[in-house]
């Protein structure tokens, strides 16, 4: 008798297994230890080019060269990829020895106006209680429930609204948690000393580093350039932070059904951006997998989804489809999405 040969599955019926996000995690583990030359590699080329850019433009506005302003996007850029060094040194992987992250983190605070100690505890409270809807608040943009939004005043609703509108949420929320709010230790005020300590050491060390510029430059020049560096790299990073958790297929649950390696996974986008672009900023895209595995230095998450290929998929947006999460703006906890205020309004 001749044995029937099995018969042909079309690739489009084949369903891969679902990732398991606890399995996952463990096999992450491989790609958590830092490699100190390489770290300094990323530090230096990151560094140096924006002194030297910071000096360049003030150097040209101050000869009368206003069209070196042009450059100034380029400067926040590499401000924001200091930003993610700064990132990874509070998460423990930008190098081996705890005491050095934390140092270079804190020097690099000085230049992104971010106290390194308040922002490490208030970020790390961020990870622990991603997608947990009784952990919101800390480290996160404001969201509410339809049903929460519903129970406001008329003034807490338009509160809300403006809040969440986009010339709030990308120019002036960024202006003011940068030069205001992180100039003390907000929320961590009754926490301890090293917060204050934190808060005041950094405003102290940007003094410092402000005072050449203001010497050789003037207030009015230094001012020209540095404000408008800063705020080009606070709202794209705000921009970046918004976009990594609001989305239409969010995960968020109350916390008797919440899981950390669930949220982890499904609650974080996949930010697929321009090559250059993913350089600037760390790879911070990939934000799904940083969430499982915190620990990953930014420059060897690509390999993840290299040896991960499936993750490439999961949450997965261009930069033209992560402009649109904008609009999301409530958690509807029946329909278990992100909506719009319209569509909320439409809700029974």
């Amino acid at each position: 008798m001749e044995l029937q040969k099995p018969a042909h599955v079309p690739a489009e019926c084949t369903v891969a297994a679902p990732i398991d996000p606890r399995q996952l995690m463990r096999e992450l583990q491989a790609f958590r230890d830092p490699r100190p030359a390489r770290s300094g590699w990323e530090l230096a080329i990151t560094l140096v080019p924006f002194l030297v850019l910071f000096a360049g433009i003030a150097v040209a506005v101050k000869a009368g060269y206003w069209l070196a302003l042009a450059a100034t996007p380029l400067a926040g850029l590499f401000l924001l990829r200091l930003f993610i060094i700064q990132h990874d040194c509070g998460h423990g992987s930008f190098l081996r020895n705890r005491a050095s992250n934390d140092w270079i983190g804190r020097a690099l605070g000085v230049l992104t106006l971010t106290p390194y100690d308040c922002w490490r505890r208030s970020h790390a409270m961020h990870h622990a209680g991603t997608g947990n809807l009784a952990a919101r608040g800390v480290g996160d943009v404001d969201m509410l429930t339809v049903r929460e939004y519903r129970q406001r005043t008329w003034r807490g609703r338009l509160a809300y609204r403006l809040y969440r509108h986009p010339l709030v949420l990308l120019g002036l929320g960024p202006a003011y948690l940068f030069l205001v709010r992180h100039r003390l230790p907000i929320g961590l005020m009754n926490s301890g000393w090293i917060y204050w300590a934190s808060s005041i050491g950094t405003n102290l060390g940007t003094a410092l580093v402000l005072a050449l510029p203001l010497v050789l430059f003037g207030f009015g020049v230094t001012a020209l350039v540095f404000f408008p560096v800063l705020l080009s790299a606070a709202s794209l990073g705000v921009w970046l932070f918004f976009v990594q958790h609001q989305f239409r297929d969010a995960h968020w649950q109350e916390a008797q059904d919440w899981s950390f390696h669930d949220a982890a996974l499904h609650g974080s986008t996949h930010l697929e951006l321009p090559r250059i672009l993913g350089w600037f900023t760390g790879h911070i895209g990939i934000h799904h997998v940083h969430h499982l595995a915190s620990r990953i230095p930014f420059y060897r998450l690509p390999e993840v989804l290299e040896t991960h290929p499936r993750l490439r998929e999961v949450n997965r947006f261009n930069a033209l489809q992560a402009c649109g999460t904008l609009r999301l703006a409530l958690w509807d906890e029946h329909r278990q999405e992100m909506v719009t205020f319209g569509e909320a309004a439409r809700i029974g």
